[in-house]
């Protein structure tokens, strides 16, 4: 049996995606506000941090639903011959806990029940960086805004 030296090789970690600030507004329901290293800000409504949920069962769906909307698939009917369903009214999404993972993510729990998305700083940086490239074309009220 050989025995290969184990080297630890340290991960790049993107300065822009270190928070010098991190409030997370659950009473109040307003979301997550960022301020970055860089200086830049974000802030995040929870609805958007849900439906962007970085878990593998979330990306999963989405991947599902992306690729159905590609094939140009509409929304099973739940009675055959029927064509799509409408949506059901579902109320607004909020957090009712958080909690820091390390000092690299935050983790949410929703409303819903749903709890297993981990939002390292690096994701939501990214997510910030998304939301400014898309930020000229949409209101002051998008749920994500930058600055």
């Amino acid at each position: 049996m050989i025995l290969l030296p184990y080297f630890c090789m340290p991960i790049p970690i993107d300065s822009r995606a270190k928070p010098a600030s991190v409030k997370v507004h659950i009473t109040s329901g307003e979301g997550v506000e960022i301020v970055w290293a860089d200086g830049r800000q974000s802030r995040f409504d929870f609805e958007l941090l849900r439906k962007q949920c970085p878990c593998a069962a979330c990306n999963d769906e989405r991947t599902r639903r992306e690729a159905a909307a590609v094939r140009g698939m509409a929304a099973a009917s739940p009675i055959p011959g029927m064509g799509p369903s409408l949506p059901m009214f579902r109320p607004k999404v909020r957090a009712v806990a958080a909690k820091p993972v390390g000092n690299y993510a935050i983790q949410l729990t929703f409303s819903d029940g749903h709890s297993t998305g981990i939002y390292s700083f690096a994701y939501l940086r990214s997510l910030h960086d998304e939301l400014a490239e898309k930020q000229p074309q949409e209101s002051e009220s998008s749920p994500g805004r930058v600055q």
